[in-house]
């Protein structure tokens, strides 16, 4: 594990039980509070992609938006949020997947992404990857070329990287 893995891993908070019985939820927070920690990881993150080829950015919500925002900025990108139903006021294209416990539909703008442009994709933590998968499809959708996914964190035991057929780079991994 690199110095800063370690350095992210170590400041992570354990919150037991949230948002539910038997979740162990790992709080992002005070990573987000140490401005020289949190630039860390974002220019850790813009090392994993050739700047010239990253033409957007999308931040999966919502704290994929806390880490595509500066993102951008370093790889000299566009932002693309991937949001809710009905959070976005343009014409979108949308994709509907499955949660553990019913579905979730994920939007994008229809003109956010032009054929051809390289995207990343980037979100704080992946677990079962099915937002992610989706996020995937979304981009694709549009005719975007998706040059891999970024997190902060990856929960290895649920196995969210094998529903991916794109690079995956995480930070941390538990």
């Amino acid at each position: 594990m690199s110095d800063l893995a370690q350095v992210v891993s170590a400041t992570l908070r354990d919150v037991p039980d949230f948002p539910k019985p038997g979740i162990l939820f790992k709080d992002i927070t005070p990573v987000l509070r140490q401005p020289e920690l949190f630039g860390r990881v974002i220019r850790w993150m813009a090392e994993q992609y050739p700047a010239d080829q990253v033409d957007a950015v999308v931040g999966m919500e919502s704290r994929g938006f806390i880490f595509a925002a500066p993102l951008v900025r370093e790889l000299n990108a566009g932002f693309v949020p991937a949001r809710k139903a009905g959070k976005l006021p343009a014409d979108c294209v949308s994709m509907t997947y499955d949660l553990e416990y019913g579905t979730a539909t994920l939007e994008i703008h229809a003109d956010a992404i032009q054929p051809g442009q390289g995207v990343v994709i980037v979100d704080d933590l992946l677990a079962t990857g099915g937002t992610a998968k989706a996020t995937v499809e979304l981009v694709r959708k549009l005719g975007g070329v998706v040059l891999g996914c970024c997190f902060l964190v990856e929960l290895d035991f649920l196995n969210g990287r094998d529903v991916l057929d794109v690079p995956v780079v995480s930070l941390v991994h538990v």
